[in-house]
């Protein structure tokens, strides 16, 4: 067991093959979000192929835990990640239409951005209930120890070995995994046109990693970092999202008369819908991680009491 300031060093026969892959797959050597959640379910029993699976049929693979409390954390982002399926859809056929840009489309993109708000509504329910299944005091004692990165603590990492191998850059990111790593959300955030606020340094915060090296990295928001831990595939959907010569805003304000009316407060629905689900995941932050983190902090805390008595 290592103190929390003492320095973590990765020895070479780890540390070189583990950055030569992640050179390759174009990821940080650290868990992600893609690790826990994205690639870390499977059905509990069959179902037809090329359909979706139902939300409560899937389990996890891995834990670090074993604790089901860690496992539906796990599952509440799944879900998430499924159900967004259709909105994907609905981003897809959206852009469609926006091709053809006349008023039968605009029609079809005031329907569309209508069920992208209820599904959106959807993803905000799927991510409260995961009070359900996973007490805050077991997350934050248990779990999120787990997920902590370099910039967690107060202790250096050493990647050894690569004085001997000079083709392969020092990380500087090395941050655990995030819900801030979903490119779902970061797709509805371009597709909206407000990702210029949402990935602001002046909303977000940024943050320059520490690094061993003696050129110190530029602070870069944190929505931004955000995107270099998910897979390369994603990364590049968001980049050709942002490229798309039809951005739905600029086609929602430039819609007039009735028809453009109905549009822009389908538009605005949908919106309300995305801010709605982003002041939900502050509330779990509050109450997974704030309220525990002041709990566990106070003299005296016992923090082998049953944690699901401080479920709220």
């Amino acid at each position: 067991t290592l103190h929390p300031d003492a320095e973590v060093r990765i020895p070479s026969p780890i540390s070189v093959p583990l950055l030569q892959v992640c050179a390759q797959l174009q990821l940080p050597p650290v868990l992600t979000y893609s690790d826990d959640v994205l690639y870390n379910w499977a059905l509990k029993e069959n179902t037809p192929p090329g359909t979706l699976p139902d939300l409560d049929n899937i389990r996890c693979l891995t834990l670090f835990t074993g604790t089901k409390d860690e496992e539906e954390f796990y599952l509440s982002s799944a879900r998430i990640e499924l159900r967004g399926v259709e909105a994907l859809d609905l981003m897809r056929a959206t852009m469609d239409e926006l091709f053809v840009g006349d008023r039968i489309a605009l029609r079809r993109i005031t329907r569309y951005l209508h069920s992208l708000a209820a599904v959106v509504d959807n993803l905000s329910t799927l991510l409260l209930a995961v009070r359900n299944g996973c007490a805050p005091d077991v997350f934050y004692r248990d779990v999120r120890p787990w997920f902590a990165g370099y910039d967690s603590g107060k202790q250096m990492w050493h990647f050894e070995g690569l004085d001997e191998h000079p083709e392969l850059a020092y990380p500087t990111e090395l941050s655990g995994p995030s819900a801030g790593q979903s490119s779902l959300v970061h797709a509805l955030d371009i597709f909206l046109g407000v990702d210029e606020y949402s990935h602001s340094n002046s909303l977000t915060g940024h943050y320059a990693p520490k690094s061993t090296q003696p050129n110190e990295p530029k602070k870069v928001a944190f929505l931004e970092r955000m995107q270099s831990y998910m897979p390369r595939h994603h990364r590049n959907f968001l980049r050709h999202l942002s490229s798309d010569p039809r951005p739905l805003r600029e086609a929602v304000e430039r819609s007039t008369g009735h028809v453009g009316r109905e549009l822009r407060e389908a538009y605005n629905a949908a919106v309300r819908s995305m801010k709605a689900f982003r002041d939900t995941h502050m509330r779990i932050v509050a109450l997974y991680i704030v309220g525990p983190s002041r709990r566990f902090n106070v003299p005296g805390h016992d923090t082998k009491t049953t944690p699901r008595e401080s479920k709220t």
